[in-house]
């Protein structure tokens, strides 16, 4: 049974041309308009719109669907339970992961790294031990291993970065030794846009026997990913970032990993038998799902996916890099404005400043105009720290944007310098 089957036009398309005004028509947002003016929205790093696709597969799950899943015997919760497990394998297929046993629903990024600080890293580090990552993380790739290191005594090691927003590679390899147990890093900085070769960090890590998890926060909605190519240890992702809804993610794990891990929260569907001699946990992948899921959350993460690929991922990343080159070049033209983060590989993403003009200041006028960007430190304050900077503003595009609004963003800017001289 299918949530909301995707219809011949949506299914057929990916062989033909983009065709960006009819990709916009589909997403009900972008047609309202803000402070008398059309939306221009260039946030889809904080998060993506929702296509009426993904909508409507949650509404259709609420209206006709609706039951607690697995162990009932009843029509709902049997075809409840059959959506939920597909969209776990629909979300499989688009990671390659090995088998859903190898896919676990969290609540998004952040718990996925919490998950595996606590079920993973804590039992096994040892004071003195320690943990690898870079300057350009995310809060939610920071904060998860001091905790852990508080609680074992290991030590965090931050590998630095360049002026141009690059992991240094150089100093990770000489960061690496004998006492490092794991390397996590984000495969696209949120702060900044750039894309880390990942894969040459894990091959040096592999080679030492260093498991590797990865923020793909920001790249699994613009890239094709494969976690069988990557050889990875765990990797990490958003719904609300990749057209799907709030509240839902997903935390690959290498299986023999997962295996041997203990489950992270006690109660629900993690469980084969409770008595108060002790319990029996459930097998993989529902030893990390406890409690009632977020099932309509899975449901419509698996129509986002389908969506996606529908359109294609390579083609949504063509797409991308073409905004994000108009734009630098557009960005370019504006007296006193710079580029934070100027990283030869970047996903659509463009941190700046202007001489003069608090990034708050920008954002509101910019509001006035109807152009709605992120300001601030982008929850990555150590990167603000390497630059100087209290805060930044970040344009961020996705393949529902189109060259005009990079236009707009141009011209909302020159509005903002006029105002405020």
């Amino acid at each position: 049974m299918n949530a909301a089957p995707a219809s011949a036009t949506m299914q057929a398309r990916a062989s033909r041309p983009l065709d960006v005004e009819a990709l916009r028509r589909e997403f009900p947002v972008l047609s309202r308009q803000v402070n008398g003016r059309p939306l221009c929205y260039l946030d889809s790093a904080a998060s993506s719109q929702r296509p009426q696709f993904v909508i409507d597969a949650i509404s259709h799950y609420y209206e006709t669907t609706h039951a607690n899943v697995h162990r009932g015997v009843h029509t709902l919760s049997q075809e409840a339970t059959d959506l939920f497990e597909g969209a776990r394998e629909t979300l499989r297929r688009f990671i390659n992961a090995r088998s859903t046993r190898e896919v676990i629903f969290v609540r998004g990024t952040t718990e996925a790294i919490n998950l595996v600080a606590q079920s993973y890293a804590r039992p096994r580090l040892q004071p003195g031990n320690e943990i690898l990552i870079s300057w350009l993380e995310h809060h939610a790739n920071i904060v998860p291993w001091q905790m852990v290191c508080e609680q074992t005594g290991a030590v965090l090691k931050v590998i630095p970065i360049t002026r141009s927003g690059e992991v240094d590679f150089e100093a990770f390899e000489s960061l690496l030794s004998e006492r490092t147990r794991l390397l996590a890093l984000s495969h696209v900085s949120n702060a900044l846009g750039t894309i880390v070769p990942v894969e040459r960090y894990i091959r040096e890590a592999r080679r030492r026997g260093i498991p590797v998890l990865l923020d793909g926060a920001q790249a699994a909605p613009h890239m094709p990913v494969d976690v069988q190519a990557l050889d990875c240890d765990f990797y990490c992702f958003s719904g609300h970032k990749m057209c799907g809804p709030t509240g839902i993610g997903v935390l690959y794990g290498r299986e023999s990993l997962l295996a041997a891990m203990p489950p992270w929260q006690g109660g629900g569907d993690m469980i084969l038998a409770v008595s108060f001699k002790g319990t029996i946990y459930n097998e993989l992948p529902y030893k990390f799902e406890a409690g009632t899921p977020h099932i309509a959350g899975a449901i419509g993460l698996g129509a986002a996916v389908d969506y996606l690929e529908s359109i294609g991922l390579e083609r949504i990343a063509a797409a991308e890099q073409d905004l994000l080159d108009y734009a630098t070049q557009r960005l370019a033209t504006i007296p006193g404005l710079t580029l934070v983060g100027t990283a030869p590989a970047k996903a659509a993403v463009v941190s700046f400043t202007v001489d003069g003009m608090h990034p708050h200041d920008l954002g509101t006028i910019l509001d006035h105009e109807g152009v709605a960007i992120r300001t601030g430190h982008h929850c990555a304050m150590p990167v603000m720290e390497f630059f100087g900077l209290p805060a930044t503003a970040r344009a961020s595009f996705a393949f529902y944007n189109t060259r005009a609004e990079v236009d707009r963003l141009v011209d909302a800017l020159q509005v903002a310098r006029e105002m405020l001289g």
